[in-house]
């Protein structure tokens, strides 16, 4: 476990593992199930696994894919016990999880040769967003980073009142506007304040309405292009938060969000609450889109940098 404890704090490990412990307890108990009395891997061990994974929420396609790397697996070494079949599918869904570009991240730190560091805030209402924007503030801030933020969900007044009010618990400033006014306005104002302040993140919120898939694409269009104005490679980043409860209907806003505009990292939230944690990899899988921060719990600190190998670790180890 050396390598898990150079990577994470004995206090963020234990947060993840109580914050995974639905997910868990729902995926071993499964695997057991599908596993119970048999000594080797066959194809009744196979199609229970795949039973398993897909009530876990992991997806169809990404079940496919980690079922057929199994079997070939299983194939090449003949004589497969069900006691190695564990840490077998736990290399195989480490696999599937794609590794962010940059790692720079891990102690909530930005480029250095990128300041302000801008990131673009996108998801639907109610998947947690504002939150996430605020548990964001927090952790940079604590890292030693000056934060802005900007409103540019300017279609909700409560979207406003809610970033304020993150704004005023964290301790940083926010760029706002009536509710009505023009969000890329908004972001233009925040991006420009930022630069003048010499600010090491500026993080905008942006609406969160899917009905019209067009006019969600123009409006993300217009808000990167103003910023460009005053930062020409802003934004940096583009985070899509997803609320990993809703399971599937996580995957259909996934969709919806990267035919609207481009996506560049994820963040899934409410993942404590839920028993389908598996979607974070039917997620990663289908869209080759680096999962980089996942919420495990209510506490600011419980916005944690996403580390494929801690998951994994997490999702299989069995409590003393």
């Amino acid at each position: 476990m050396s390598f898990f404890k150079n990577l994470f704090s004995r206090e963020k490990k234990e947060s993840l593992d109580q914050g995974l412990q639905k997910t868990k307890e729902s995926f071993l108990t499964k695997i057991g199930r599908a596993i119970a009395g048999k000594s080797t891997v066959d194809t009744e061990v196979l199609d229970n696994l795949e039973d398993a994974l897909v009530s876990a929420d992991v997806g169809v396609d990404t079940t496919v894919k980690i079922i057929d790397r199994i079997e070939q697996r299983v194939a090449k070494d003949k004589y497969l016990g069900t006691s190695e079949l564990n840490k077998m599918l736990q290399e195989e869904i480490a696999a599937i999880l794609v590794d962010a570009p940059d790692s720079g991240f891990r102690d909530f730190d930005v480029p250095a040769d990128k300041k302000p560091y801008v990131i673009m805030v996108v998801g639907v209402n109610g998947v947690g967003k504002t939150t996430t924007i605020g548990k964001l503030a927090y952790n940079f801030k604590k890292a030693g980073k000056s934060v802005l933020l900007g409103a540019a969900d300017t279609f909700r007044a409560a979207a406003v009142d809610q970033l304020t009010i993150w704004s005023e618990r964290v301790g940083v400033p926010i760029v706002k506007q009536a509710m009505g006014s023009d969000p890329g306005a908004v972001a233009f104002d925040t991006v420009q304040s930022g630069a003048a302040r010499n600010v090491d993140v500026i993080i905008i919120d942006t609406a969160g309405r899917l009905h019209n898939k067009l006019h969600l694409m123009d409006e993300l269009t217009k808000i990167k292009r103003v910023m460009k104005k005053v930062i020409p490679d802003a934004p940096h980043e583009v985070l899509l938060v997803l609320d990993g409860s809703t399971g599937q209907n996580a995957v259909e806003q996934a969709k919806q969000f990267t035919a609207a505009t481009e996506v560049t990292s994820l963040a899934i939230t409410k993942l404590d609450g839920t028993a389908k944690g598996g979607v974070v990899l039917a997620i990663a899988n289908q869209f080759k889109i680096p999962v980089k921060y996942i919420g495990i719990g209510e506490r600011m600190e419980d916005l944690q940098v996403f580390d494929k190998h801690a998951f994994v670790d997490s999702l299989f180890s069995v409590n003393d």
